[in-house]
């Protein structure tokens, strides 16, 4: 058995394909471990969600931003009509619902005690250790699969509050574990994120560091995967694994194979 880690696909479902019989892979004995943003921008996000859906068994999924953004439009406009072609044509689909329902029902932060690995599609502030992710993450995944759903959503998108408290309740908390999980790249030593920059590191302003980076993170002694960030691109650390080598804008999707270490990659065509 092989695990696979892969970044965002976001709807390039032919190098998705190409990439998957590259290894061989065999859902029946191997699994795939995505880092999130299943869909959006690629042209073929219904195949994607169809294909991972059909192999559900040996799929595990991180959800990241683009795929919220899909459920949130799916509350919104459920037969279509949503001004994007992709999301439409999954709202169209004769599966749509029960594709919904696999993807709402995928976590915002995934444990490994195997391999002493934490899974999210963005970051982790520094105040947090794996079980306080798992423990954010899963207070998202309880409302998503509630009938507040459409509430959340419609309270979920906004950069504030910024700045992690225990204490915090409500939508605000939700809100802001959202912003954690699926849209932080830098953030300051008390772990508030700015979520309007989205370059490479340097390109933040002088108190912020790429999450990763902060010396004194309670994520330290475990390893992260992690996607999202395009301009940071793939990196294969010891304590962090970063995923998004940038396929969808014309760069690579890339699969890590976690027991050797070994990468698989094929250049994005869809793009």
């Amino acid at each position: 058995m092989s695990t696979y880690l892969i970044g965002d696909i976001q709807g390039c479902y032919d190098s998705l394909q190409r990439l998957l019989e590259m290894v061989n892979f065999d859902p029946a004995a191997d699994r795939l471990w995505s880092c999130g943003d299943l869909v959006n921008r690629g042209g073929k996000s219904l195949e994607v969600l169809r294909l991972l859906k059909s192999i559900e068994q040996s799929v595990s999924v991180s959800l990241g931003n683009h795929d919220l953004h899909l459920l949130a439009n799916y509350e919104i406009y459920p037969e279509g009509k949503s001004g994007n072609k992709e999301f439409d044509a999954i709202f169209a689909a004769a599966e749509c619902d029960a594709l919904m329902e696999w993807l709402r029902s995928q976590p915002l932060a995934v444990w490994s005690e195997e391999h002493q690995m934490l899974r999210v599609h963005a970051g982790v502030i520094p105040q947090w250790d794996w079980r306080a992710a798992i423990n954010a993450g899963n207070e998202v995944s309880t409302v998503l699969q509630s009938d507040q759903r459409s509430e959340f959503f419609s309270r979920m998108y906004g950069n504030k509050p910024r700045r992690w408290r225990e204490e915090r309740t409500g939508w605000k908390r939700l809100r802001l574990i959202t912003n954690i999980l699926t849209r932080l790249r830098f953030c300051d030593e008390l772990g508030r994120g700015i979520y309007k920059v989205s370059g490479p590191p340097g390109s933040q302003p002088g108190q912020y560091k790429p999450w990763f980076k902060h010396k004194h993170r309670l994520t330290r002694d475990v390893t992260l995967a992690f996607g999202h960030w395009a301009a940071l691109g793939l990196r294969i650390k010891k304590r962090y694994i970063a995923m998004d080598s940038g396929c969808v804008w014309g760069g690579k999707l890339s699969l890590f194979r976690i027991e050797d270490r070994a990468l698989f990659q094929v250049r994005c065509k869809e793009n």
